[in-house]
């Protein structure tokens, strides 16, 4: 073989050897900017989770005062009709 094709074998290789080190630098650039992308996602999602659970324990707490509210309110209607003379049951 001449000289000649044995540049050409070693550039071809030298070639092919870069263009697989720069793809898998590039997938390998891909995966950490997808980690990254999923970590902050994942900091959202508990984020949120955490204002829900907030939310839902205020819902509640409120959901308590009504009834309480309630109760009284059914408390003083059945007062007033004990005291009022025109009311019948």
């Amino acid at each position: 073989m001449s000289t000649l094709i044995w540049i050409v074998i070693a550039i071809a290789v030298v070639v092919v050897l870069a263009a697989v080190i720069g793809l898998r630098a590039t997938r390998e650039r891909r995966l950490a900017q997808r980690r990254e992308k999923a970590q902050e996602l994942r900091r959202e999602a508990e984020e949120r989770s955490v204002r829900a659970d907030e939310r839902a324990a205020l819902a509640r707490e409120q959901a308590e005062l009504a009834e309480n509210e309630r109760s009284e309110a059914e408390k003083v209607g059945a007062r007033a009709n004990k005291l009022d003379p025109d009311y019948e049951e």
